[in-house]
């Protein structure tokens, strides 16, 4: 692990069963994560996915990439563009810190209208 490490890109296609899980998962019933109807009454196109689901997401793909025994430390995350139904959010990461066996990772996660998730998160790499 060093400063400028890239991540290997991660594609996640955005259906509604995963909107619909993730916002069910966190326990998250507000209508625009589940009823399309709903959504479109309050001005958006269609459901659209939580941050929690984001958040476990992004988690993910940072856990993926350092190993089963890396723990997330800090999440800092920021929500720009909605994940809807038929896209794909494309997740990288970049290293910009290393303190030992901590990382800290730039993360953006892109879909077709523009950056869905930025931020960064700090992982201890287990041995």
């Amino acid at each position: 692990m060093r400063v400028g490490e890239e991540l290997e890109p991660l594609e996640i296609p955005i259906t509604r069963t995963l909107i619909v899980a993730g916002a069910v998962a966190s326990r998250d019933y507000q209508d625009v994560h589940h009823d399309a109807e709903a959504a479109r009454a309050k001005g958006s196109p269609d459901i659209f996915m939580n941050i929690l689901t984001t958040n476990g997401l992004v988690g993910r793909y940072i856990t993926d990439h350092f190993g089963a025994r890396s723990s997330l430390r800090k999440v800092a995350i920021r929500l720009g563009a909605p994940n809807y139904p038929g896209d794909t959010m494309v997740l990288t990461g970049t290293v910009v810190a290393v303190d030992g066996d901590t990382a800290q990772v730039r993360v953006v996660g892109a879909n077709g209208i523009g950056h869905h998730v930025t931020g960064t998160v700090t992982v201890e790499v287990g041995a």
